[in-house]
């Protein structure tokens, strides 16, 4: 059994990331906290391994390692006993875990959950409890919500053993500890836990400081709890030793009494819990087990795999959906079946989707293979994925599942590496205009930006909307959702500009793991530029057939235009590779059209040479992103094949080397100059040339020269006073 999150309309689990504001995200209904049966993948015997080896990935973003570090969430505490001044549900004692043992001597409550079993069995005798708990069960359950929810309670009159001091202290139970979150109790420590301290502020409970700031800072109890390590104080008289200690040494004193009375130790938990597999609905791969009937054997019945030579177990096609109810727990003839001449049911419950996504990236290598899961030779050839793309919003779920499945997957011995996924780039949002219409009871109608009448002001800013002369109320730029109604079909501009367009706008607007703003201006700038790079294709080859280049016989102005293709080259194998920058890698490309307008030379051979390596360039490195019109134009040089078969264009070094090097000249930090100096120039003559400059003198001329500084390559900055 195990406590979840239930739909009530929608009769299904939801996880803690689908539930908003305690309601279901697709009926809306109040979510309910339920205790049925589930199956679980024990997902918590690699979380060691799942958190170590997040080191083996450095080329994944470290937003999403430490997203994942942080849910696996390994600390080191003390499990403390606290005894039952008297038994409950067959309990004496319970547990309690604690990353802050040094807090031990401020304890002046415990709190257990709604769900743990002492409250479940005073509940059955006191209704105004079984109200409360039922209340608990319907409340928002994610941490970040618990931690600024009212805080409410209930004291159950119960009082439990201190196990340093002996003393009794009450047992309430707390809106904001969770059953399935370590033992479902926790010691109360008001002084120093803000939730405590929230909870005692509300319900007069004792607050009792025990830890005081290192330095002897101030720190006011009337104001909030003091949450940070320090060193122990008010320990009393019994345990003035542990005055005075730090948080390591009080860690370890406390541990050593704990252990000497058999009432503690130290252990390292895991904040990741096994993987609830179980969803009561059609859509998934049926969970491959018999439920097995009653018996003297087993009279509660059972549970048997399926057998290997039966799998897959496949849903069955002719079902009626009811919208509400998975209609294979209603199917009588496909639960039916039969294992060594015993009648026994499939399991009706379904994998939850995450569980098939969690290894289609391997099947990828041999979707033919018809004798088991994967090919573990072909698997081995291909894996891991050199790169992967995926949102943000799965780091700790669908790439958390995927790591531990591949790891099941490896000591299974299907594949060999460690990991799924070598190199992970996590891309934006796509974020639109919306708009909205309020209604008189509160609620919004979305409208779809394709249906509403826009007034913008004269820099283009959105001033006003309206739909059939009705005016909507602006919701802002937001994620494009199905929620706001705000989402765009780009084949629409796929229809008017082409697809090479859309695919140039959605590259070039931002970079690929930052949000991107729909924007009609920028779909219209990517097309004129991308007629514009036809335009000068055509133009160039209209002037004839280029001389075979030779790097000798070029002018200073052939000579920059050919540096700025191999610059360009340079620049983007890089964005494209390991930056994974492409809208800086575009903007290169569009740098380098402009050089080619300015001063393409189309009167010699040669001069028409430099052009078309400058524009075969263009055309090669912006494949990847517009790779129709790229095709095209690359055939239309006179080359046989796709433009996806070519060689990728490789730097010429030697074209790279500049003869001359222009710096500014500063004086006093402001742009008095520019001058032209050997590329070899040493650092006196480059001082000499900034200083022989006529508009540098002028700014010089009486004044006392200070410093001049030289930035090579750069600048010149001249002080004076």
């Amino acid at each position: 059994m195990a406590t979840v999150n239930w739909d009530p309309v929608d009769q299904t689990v939801l996880a803690n990331e689908q539930v908003i504001d305690g309601r279901g995200w697709r009926s809306g209904a109040l979510v309910e906290r339920k205790e049925i049966p589930q199956w679980f993948i024990k997902i918590t015997d690699y979380a060691d391994e799942l958190l170590s080896s997040l080191d083996e990935l450095p080329d994944w973003p470290e937003q999403v390692r430490t997203m994942q570090k942080n849910w696996i969430g390994k600390s080191k505490g003390q499990e403390i006993i606290f005894d039952l001044e008297q038994p409950v549900s067959g309990l004496e004692s319970f547990e309690v875990y604690t990353t802050r043992p040094d807090t031990l001597m401020g304890v002046t409550w415990v709190s257990i959950a709604a769900e743990h079993p002492i409250a479940l069995e005073l509940a059955e005798s006191n209704p105004e409890l079984a109200a409360f708990i039922k209340q608990c069960k319907e409340q928002a359950v994610s941490e970040a919500e618990m931690a600024t929810m009212e805080k409410r309670g209930m004291d159950t009159g119960l009082k439990a053993i201190h196990p340093l001091t002996s003393q009794e202290v009450p047992i309430w139970i707390a809106n904001y500890v969770l059953m399935d979150y370590g033992s479902g109790a926790v010691m109360a420590v008001p002084a120093h836990d803000q939730r405590d301290y929230e909870f005692a502020q509300k319900f007069g409970l004792d607050i009792k400081q025990v830890i005081a700031p290192a330095q002897g800072e101030e720190c006011d109890l009337d104001k909030a709890a003091f949450v940070e390590k320090g060193v122990l104080v008010n320990s009393g008289d019994a345990f003035n030793d542990l005055d005075g200690l730090n948080f390591k040494k009080a860690f370890d004193a406390i541990a050593k009494k704990l252990h000497d009375k058999g009432k503690g130790r130290v252990t390292t938990k895991f904040r990741l819990r096994d993987w609830g597999v179980s969803r009561q609905r059609y859509w998934g791969a049926p969970i491959p087990m018999f439920n097995l009937p009653a018996s003297a054997e087993l009279p509660n019945g059972g549970e048997i795999p399926v057998p290997l030579d039966r799998l897959p177990v496949l849903l069955p096609e002719e079902v009626v959906m009811d919208g509400v109810n998975s209609p294979i727990k209603f199917d009588m003839e496909w639960r039916k079946a039969e294992l060594d001449g015993q009648a026994v049911e499939h399991e009706t419950d379904t994998f939850d989707t995450f569980m098939e996504s969690s290894w289609y990236y391997a099947r990828y290598t041999c979707p033919d293979f018809t004798d088991g899961m994967i090919d573990p030779e072909r698997a081995d050839y291909w894996l891991p994925v050199d790169q992967y793309v995926g949102g943000i919003e799965h780091a700790i779920l669908h790439l958390l599942y995927a790591r531990f499945f591949h790891k099941l997957m490896r000591d299974e011995g299907l594949v060999k590496c460690n990991e799924p996924f070598k190199r992970l780039l996590c891309q934006g949002m796509v974020l639109a205009d919306s708009f909205y219409k309020q209604n008189e009871d509160g609620s919004k109608t979305w409208f779809n930006p394709s249906e509403v009448e826009l007034t913008k002001d004269d820099k283009g800013k959105v001033t006003g909307a309206s739909i059939d002369g009705e005016q909507l109320e602006l919701g802002g730029v937001t994620k494009m959702s199905k929620s706001k109604n705000n989402g765009i079909d780009p084949q629409s501009a796929v229809n008017e500009y082409g697809a090479d367009t859309v695919r140039l706008f959605t590259m070039f607007a931002a970079p690929p793991e930052q949000t991107l703003e729909w924007s009609d201006e920028g779909v219209q700038g990517a097309f004129r530029f991308l007629r514009r790079l036809w335009a000068i294709t055509q133009e160039h080859i209209a002037a004839g057939e280029p001389d075979a280049l030779k790097p000798d016989l070029l002018t200073d102005d052939q000579k920059a235009l050919r540096r700025k293709t191999h610059e360009t080259i340079k620049k983007v194998s890089d964005d494209y590779g390991r930056r994974q920058t492409f809208n800086t890698a575009i903007a290169a490309v569009m740098e380098l059209i402009n050089e080619v307008s300015r001063h393409a030379d189309r009167s010699s051979g040669q001069g028409l040479a430099v052009e078309r390596e400058a524009i075969s360039t263009a055309v090669l490195v912006l494949a990847p992103c517009v790779p129709h019109i790229s095709h095209t134009l690359w055939q239309s040089f006179g080359n046989e094949g796709s433009i996806m078969d070519a060689s990728w264009p490789q730097v010429d070094e030697d074209a790279l080397i500049q003869d001359s090097i222009q710096y500014v000249v500063q004086v006093n930090g402001k742009l008095r100059g520019k001058v032209e100096v050997a590329a070899d120039a040493p650092q006196n003559e480059v001082e000499a040339a900034a200083m022989a400059d006529e508009n540098v003198q002028r700014f010089t001329e009486g004044l006392t020269i200070r410093k001049v500084i030289v930035v090579p390559g750069k600048l010149v900055n001249v002080v004076v006073s």
